[in-house]
């Protein structure tokens, strides 16, 4: 079986899904499981609606809204009497009712029962749409496959219970699911953090011992660069799974973080393709690919560079250390970059959940803390180093790591 999986931007309006057939048609519709995100800007539309839910505003525009942004993409897609209506209603009813009756204080859980939504309707969407043109699918739930715990917003793998659960799958049918999401031993929907789409592929290519999975993207595929903030990038054809780790570890947006270990774990051949030219070769990720040796730009942006002093200017000790990086597990605060001196510790830091403050005023108790907000981390792979002056020109360096060829440097 192949895994594809289609982002938010592959199916963002009705010509957008016309274009996914388009897409398989050049790949072959036989034995496949698609994975499908929310279309376009769905997740943000919807996190507006948590956000309206727990400031007690008026959170039924914002879900009309939403609703009626996929009602008019599916005029273009389907007959007017067309069960598909009547199925998205459902979907947004249900969370409407949940958010009528649910007392729960806990933004997170809230969070993935509303925000899920955007995937449970463009994954209908497009499988409805499929079988209208006789591409045959059977359009499955994933929550009723991927098993967590209940960490919501970023959830953990139960791979036993998942496997199991994939075990009843027809490796000869071809099936339409989602991304982002499962379900906790309550059947509550849990989501695996913001564009954990591509990692949900991996689990469902993992758990089946697909032939290959494939990520439709609109760029050409894993690049030295991101051609919209660097000049005279080229496409990477072929790496090894350690290279794309490293360059998700860094911040390479192509990629997710922990999308690569399950097909790493089983030699499954990845490929990154553009949905804009489906024939082209696109990225080949696998075991049998050499180290490349391309230098590559990675930029994390919206970045945040805390500096960490103790008070009596003693050594930063491994107390401290566990005590700071407690604070960060428990406002899921990641850390990019860690570089340390005698008596003090800078972090450059992704806040995901806008804790950031909260981090703040926790160490303050016990450090002195500053913060400089929205800083960039650049990161060079296999750095020429006698070109770096270039590099270096017109930005105001924050702090510098070097390792071997790779360079990191933070500006503002």
């Amino acid at each position: 079986m192949k895994v594809f999986k289609f982002g938010g931007a592959s199916v963002k309006d009705a010509q957008s899904v016309k274009n996914v057939a388009l897409v398989l048609e050049t790949q072959g519709f036989q034995n496949c499981l698609l994975v499908v995100s929310a279309m376009g800007k769905t997740t943000n539309a919807l996190e507006k609606v948590v956000e309206a839910f727990f400031a007690k505003e008026d959170y039924q525009t914002e879900i009309e809204k939403v609703k009626r942004t996929h009602l008019e993409i599916c005029q273009d897609l389907f007959a007017e009497n067309h069960i598909v209506y009547a199925d998205i209603s459902t979907f947004f009813i249900e969370v409407e009712s949940f958010l009528k009756r649910t007392k729960s204080p806990n933004y997170n859980f809230v969070y993935d029962q509303v925000v899920s939504c955007g995937e449970m309707v463009s994954s209908k969407i497009l499988s409805a749409y499929l079988n209208e043109i006789q591409f045959e699918n059977t359009w499955c739930d994933a929550r009723e496959f991927i098993k967590t715990d209940s960490n919501y917003r970023e959830a953990n793998i139960n791979w036993e219970e998942t496997e199991e659960k994939m075990s009843a799958l027809n490796q000869h049918q071809c099936y339409v699911t989602q991304g982002f999401i499962g379900s906790d031993d309550n059947n509550f929907t849990v989501t695996l953090g913001r564009e954990g789409s591509d990692y949900s592929a991996a689990i469902f290519a993992y758990c089946l011992n697909a032939e290959t999975m494939t990520i439709w993207k609109d760029v050409p595929g894993v690049m030295t660069a991101d051609p919209r903030k660097f000049e005279n990038v080229s496409l990477l054809t072929h790496i090894s799974y350690e290279d794309a780790i490293e360059m998700a570890y860094y911040g390479a947006s192509v990629i997710h973080p922990k999308t690569l270990q399950p097909l790493k774990q089983k030699n499954i051949p990845f490929y990154v393709k553009s949905f804009l030219d489906p024939k082209s070769s696109g990225t080949k990720v696998g075991a049998s690919e050499k180290r490349s040796q391309q230098e590559s730009f990675i930029l994390k942006e919206n970045q945040h560079l805390m500096r960490i002093a103790t008070r009596d200017f003693s050594f930063i000790a491994e107390e401290h250390l566990s005590q700071i990086f407690a604070h960060l597990a428990k406002y899921k605060i990641k850390i990019s970059l860690m570089q340390n001196s005698a008596i003090s510790l800078d972090l450059c830091l992704e806040d995901m959940y806008g804790k950031i403050e909260d981090l703040k005023q926790e160490l303050q108790k016990e450090f002195n803390t500053e913060i400089i907000k929205n800083v960039s981390l650049y990161t060079i792979r296999n750095a020429n180093l006698e070109q770096l002056n270039k590099f270096y020109q017109n930005k105001k360096i924050l702090l510098e790591q070097i390792s071997q060829k790779t360079i990191q440097v933070i500006t503002n």
